[in-house]
């Protein structure tokens, strides 16, 4: 039986938040999923994070309590999801960058009409949340109550997670720095470590 993650699990430093969140289920809005990539993203000393620079209208969700949905537009096309961690003012988040679809395939296949593979519904960040049926409207809403939860069903953590590089940051914004973690050798993690 699936157990409910608890604030306590979601108020640590990002980089201890992240891999743990390997292997666990997001479920809600008719789906459900288990996640195999994950990136942390660590406030003020992070010049990845969008709270670097500190509070905006934007970010206000990653100053909430751990265990907060941090949804943002990306690129102009697509919600990106994130767990809000750390305690409170810290601002950290992690980054739900890919997952196996478990539940209702067919509504993600629904969402992601353009999706060829199973493993498209829910490899990269945007494909995720488009998946899920993220949007606005989702920003600010508890991890720990839904609509969106993260759960434990049981499925621990692999030992020994890939680590490497994140994706898609700018030269100099914290794209040297080695915060994403992987399930090794899951086809459903969006791309290949660099």
């Amino acid at each position: 039986m699936a157990r409910a993650l608890t604030k306590r699990f979601f108020d640590r430093d990002a980089l201890a938040v992240a891999p743990d969140l390997l292997n666990k289920v997001l479920v809600g809005n008719g789906v459900s999923a288990r996640l195999v990539e994950v990136e942390a993203y660590r406030a003020a000393e992070d010049p990845g994070s969008h709270a670097f620079r500190g509070r905006t209208t934007r970010n206000a969700s990653m100053f909430a309590a751990p265990g907060t949905l941090y949804v943002y537009f990306s690129c102009g096309n697509h919600w990106c999801m994130n767990a809000v961690c750390g305690p409170g003012e810290s601002a950290h988040a992690v980054l739900l960058r890919a997952a196996v679809p478990l539940d209702g395939l067919d509504l993600m296949r629904e969402r992601r009409v353009k999706a060829a593979r199973d493993r498209d519904l829910t490899a990269g960040p945007g494909r995720l949340g488009q998946a899920f049926g993220a949007d606005r409207s989702l920003d600010g809403s508890s991890l720990l109550r839904g609509p969106l939860r993260i759960v434990d069903d049981g499925i621990p953590p692999p030992d020994t997670p890939g680590v490497s590089t994140r994706i898609g940051l700018a030269a100099g914004k914290g794209d040297d720095l080695p915060y994403r973690f992987y399930v090794v050798g899951d086809t459903h993690v969006s791309r290949p470590p660099r």
